[in-house]
């Protein structure tokens, strides 16, 4: 589905309104009881929803995003315009250069072709280290995560202890469609990344990311190579005992 394509019936502008208040209720007792807690915004269309929650509401939520160095030029131009109509400045972190040079060094630029252990080493690099820098000292963060998005986030919930970075998490669009989300965000004129329009539901790394086919399941452009059950980048997998 591309925004363009969405038909917002009463129903769902119902059922959108319903869960935006709820959302703004939870954001709401996350400032207040897990101060300090951060965003963590990788500028998709549920997190150009929460962007746009916390900013009206004026909530005291750290937003920041991961700059991996390889993402699409039309994610770069989201950034600009989000310090346009937010007046909102991300808070970048970045990879470190002495992990990314090791990696390339060693195993080439597009070695996350080549395995599962490779693509989630540089996912590792790129994104999950710049993950644990940004949540130092934080009590909590929040995500734009939706349980229908992929088969590894059928049983998301809303709250959950995040035992990899040892803080709480929040996932306060769990049960929103993607319907619900692009309601949201047409009926708010909120921005987002002109690749959704070209038939990108998911967008990570440029080399990473691909459009999807009208039925294709919507993390089906995320690592295309791959098997559904390790499309995860390590951001929120789980910590197993």
């Amino acid at each position: 589905m591309t925004p363009a394509l969405l038909n917002i019936t009463p129903e769902l502008a119902a059922s959108t309104a319903a869960k935006a208040d709820a959302a703004r209720a939870l954001l709401a007792d996350i400032a207040g009881a897990w101060s300090p807690a951060a965003f963590a915004n990788s500028l998709g269309a549920e997190d150009m929803v929460l962007t746009d929650l916390i900013v009206k509401a004026g909530l005291p939520i750290e937003i920041f995003s991961l700059d991996t160095g390889r993402l699409p030029a039309e994610t770069y131009d989201l950034m600009a315009t989000v310090d346009r109509h937010f007046g909102l400045k991300l808070k970048l972190y970045f990879p470190q250069a002495e992990e990314v040079e090791s990696y390339v060094r060693q195993h080439g630029i597009n070695a996350f072709y080549d395995s599962v252990t490779l693509r989630k080493a540089c996912c590792y690099a790129r994104k999950v280290e710049p993950l644990k820098r940004a949540l130092a000292g934080k009590r909590a963060w929040i995500t734009g995560m939706r349980a229908e998005q992929a088969a590894t986030r059928g049983q998301l919930a809303t709250q959950e202890y995040d035992e990899g970075n040892g803080l709480e998490k929040f996932n306060p669009l769990a049960a929103w469609s993607e319907k619900e989300v692009w309601t949201y965000i047409k009926q708010n004129a909120v921005p987002y990344n002109a690749l959704h329009d070209k038939f990108y539901p998911s967008i990570g790394c440029a080399p990473c990311t691909r459009a999807v086919s009208l039925g294709e399941d919507i993390r089906a452009g995320r690592w295309w190579w791959e098997n559904a059950d390790t499309k995860e980048c390590g951001l929120h997998v789980k910590a197993t005992s």
